[in-house]
């Protein structure tokens, strides 16, 4: 056994870039069968971030999953980032993370004190989600995994799914875009330690905050990007609300180099998943980079919310982000239907 093993060299694909390829997925949900029943109010049919339902007039439990395997060797930070992203789902819906329970697969070849680092850096990031850990499951596996079962609460009201937006709402992404691209670098060695680490920050912050500060401002549709891309995010919800989402380019906040390593080349494989799954669904306009498509179809991991919202609670709701984040902006808006559910300007 050693701890000198790196985590990324035990893993082909990480983070949320390890995902089962949406092509693949939807050719074999579509022939399950689809359960009834009039309490499950927000099924997998729906494609949304969590599942929904209703115990009591005034209560629903929010239930997701999500577990990947490792973006970074440290194992403490990988706990971190996997918590994070699978506390997300919860926010996305509007609800509060409440009950945690571990998913963790393990290699014989490390010692039991990387375990252990890997489940305190998620008890890190779901005691100040508020939450609670209840036990989970553990198997030996040759390539590390980690992640959370979470159920979280909220009343029926404050539901938010990723299939209202309205015509004429903004949209707002509150953490920059890239990851994919700058993980897949840092598993060549290109990244600095400083780069590793604004990546990683990226990764390990709450969408906690970013719920919060839309407290009484009206949200008409809700998202988390993760491994399906802000095009793949942005098209369910486009697809779900019957509309089309018009992204302005230029506004998309950025992780710094993603373009340029995106323009070598260095993209991870769910990039080519994406671009396969949603070429025939969006648009891109002249002007627009074909790295700049790249980082726009980039897997993410722990990726922010997209919110669509009246113009007006998005100005107030940036002006609120300030406290947490420089990165929030209004990256496009909502139209009635057009050909293709998303345009890229």
């Amino acid at each position: 056994m050693s701890n000198n093993i790196k985590l990324t060299t035990l893993t082909k694909t990480s983070g949320c870039a390890a995902k089962i390829g949406p092509a693949v997925l939807d050719s074999v949900l579509k022939n399950l069968p689809k359960f009834e029943d009039s309490n499950l109010l927000v099924g997998f049919d729906k494609k949304d971030d969590a599942c929904v339902y209703k115990v009591s007039e005034d209560k629903v439990v929010i239930q997701t999953v999500d577990f990947f395997p490792p973006m970074v060797d440290d194992p403490y930070t990988f706990g971190q980032v996997a918590a994070t992203n699978a506390l997300s789902d919860v926010y996305a819906m509007g609800g509060d993370p409440a009950l945690a329970m571990n998913l963790l697969c393990f290699p014989s070849c490390l010692e039991p004190s990387i375990m252990h680092d890997i489940l305190q850096g998620g008890y890190s990031k779901i005691k100040e989600a508020g939450a609670v850990v209840a036990g989970g499951h553990t198997i030996a596996d040759p390539t590390p995994k980690y992640g959370l079962c979470v159920s979280g609460f909220a009343h029926p009201k404050e539901i938010l799914t990723n299939s209202n937006a309205k015509t004429g709402d903004v949209l707002v992404l509150t953490k920059p875009i890239g990851v994919g691209i700058l993980n897949t670098a840092n598993k060549a060695e290109l990244l600095t330690a400083e780069k590793v680490k604004e990546v990683t920050n990226i990764m390990i912050a709450l969408n906690k905050y970013a719920k919060e500060a839309f407290k009484g401002l009206t949200v008409n549709a809700c998202t988390d990007i993760t491994g399906f891309s802000l095009i793949g995010h942005g098209y369910e919800m486009a697809s779900g609300s019957n509309k089309t989402i018009e992204f302005f380019s230029n506004n998309i906040p950025l992780i710094a180099d993603a373009l340029e390593y995106a323009k070598m080349g260095i993209l991870p494989e769910g990039m080519y998943n994406n671009l396969e799954y949603l070429k025939d669904i969006f648009r891109v306009t002249n002007g627009v980079s074909q790295e700049m498509q790249d980082v726009l179809l980039d897997p993410q991991t722990s990726g922010g919310l997209l919110l669509s919202m009246p113009e007006k609670d998005a100005k107030e709701y940036l002006s609120r982000m300030e406290l947490y984040t420089p990165h929030a902006k209004i990256v496009g808006h909502v139209t009635d239907k057009q050909d293709l559910s998303i345009i890229i300007k």
